[in-house]
């Protein structure tokens, strides 16, 4: 398959679904992508059973805090100096990308440097969503390393971390990206073909295409777009739990830029169908839990997406204002998120949160 103008406006409203409010805004790395693609690019997306089991695949992403990426966009050309260093250091030349994370921003750069480099990109991804830290990777959680980790700026600095463990390596990295300015991009996760194909979430490009398709074609034809969505998941190739939580409008927020992240909380009073109740979602980068009360609707790794009430175009943490009426959709995660290891690295525990992980289609 291959990225064209045409599946471009559904991969973006897709991708920023999947970012579950984080991963950046995929405005900017659409912006980027139609540019690449109206100077003619051939930009591959490669089917992960075609890669090479001795294949060197890369991951690239910007790590950072979207609140800070709205205002420093992404350089490319220091995303390319990332991947040249991080084959320095390995020693091989890469023959294929791979996303860190399949939201947001994060899920439309690789496309970007696969058209400067040549290079086709895995139908894939290491979180299936979007995440607020780098060892939230299913590469790592099924043992591939992520360092070393190139880290670059936009002025030239580069730092390479080489930790003993994904978790160091997210620590360390953590602060080096504070101070760039809270916004770096970076090169990680070399691994085999083999590698990326086993502990890879899979065919989340394509799952990105058919969600915006969903929703626009739902327009198209003035029906229900999130009853679209919900079809859609119903038939999709992992066959996913999607229902709407709670119908609301925003009445109180508090976002924070600290420690390299967008951190807070936003209050939904019911409306619609949620008259009289109302609604907390928690974020660090991405929605992480929807608490009713003391009820749980939703808790991470499964998706928390805010859509807007009426056309159900995604918002994310970043864009999330006083009133907006909104609806928030609950989705579930294919298996290879939800084992006890996974859940180690990802899961309602890591994030401090008390509750035992219960699948959303329980919850709700």
């Amino acid at each position: 398959m291959r990225m064209h103008l045409d599946l471009l406006p559904d991969f973006l409203r897709g991708t920023a679904f999947l970012g579950t409010g984080g991963g950046g805004d995929p405005y900017v790395g659409g912006l980027m992508l139609r540019q690449k693609l109206e100077e003619g690019a051939d930009i591959t997306i490669m089917d992960p059973m075609e890669l090479d089991d001795d294949g060197f695949v890369v991951s690239l992403a910007i790590m950072g805090a979207p609140t800070v990426c709205v205002e420093k966009i992404p350089c490319v050309l220091s995303m390319v100096k990332c991947l040249r260093s991080l084959e320095r250091e390995k020693g091989r030349k890469a023959t294929a990308l791979i996303a860190a994370e399949a939201g947001g921003l994060n899920g439309t750069l690789p496309m970007v440097i696969g058209a400067m480099a040549g290079l086709p990109v895995v139908d894939g991804d290491g979180m299936g969503r979007a995440f607020p830290e780098f060892q939230m990777c299913t590469f790592g959680v099924y043992g591939v390393s992520a360092s070393p980790i190139v880290l670059r700026d936009e002025h030239g600095n580069e730092v390479i971390v080489r930790a003993r463990s994904n978790l160091e390596a997210e620590r360390l990295g953590r602060v080096v990206c504070t101070r760039m300015g809270s916004k770096s991009e970076i090169a990680l996760y070399a691994m085999s073909g083999k590698q990326a194909k086993t502990t890879g979430v899979l065919y989340t490009t394509t799952l990105a295409i058919e969600i915006g398709r969903s929703i626009r074609e739902a327009r198209e034809t003035q029906s229900d777009p999130f009853a679209g969505l919900a079809r859609y998941f119903r038939t999709s190739r992992d066959k996913r739990f999607c229902k709407v939580l709670f119908e609301g409008k925003v009445v109180d927020l508090l976002r924070e830029t600290t420690r390299g992240w967008a951190i807070g909380r936003v209050i939904f009073e019911g409306i619609g169908t949620s008259t009289g109740e109302q609604l907390e979602v928690r974020f660090q980068n991405e929605f992480l839990v929807a608490q009713q009360g003391e009820r749980m609707l939703g808790m991470v790794p499964d998706l928390i997406c805010v859509l807007d009430r009426e056309n159900a175009e995604p918002i994310t943490t970043e864009g999330i204002k006083y009133g907006q009426r909104v609806r928030v959709v609950g989705v579930s995660v294919p298996p290879v998120m939800r084992t006890p290891e996974a859940l180690d690295v990802f899961g309602p525990k890591y994030f401090g949160i008390a509750d035992v992980y219960t699948p959303i289609e329980q919850l709700a």
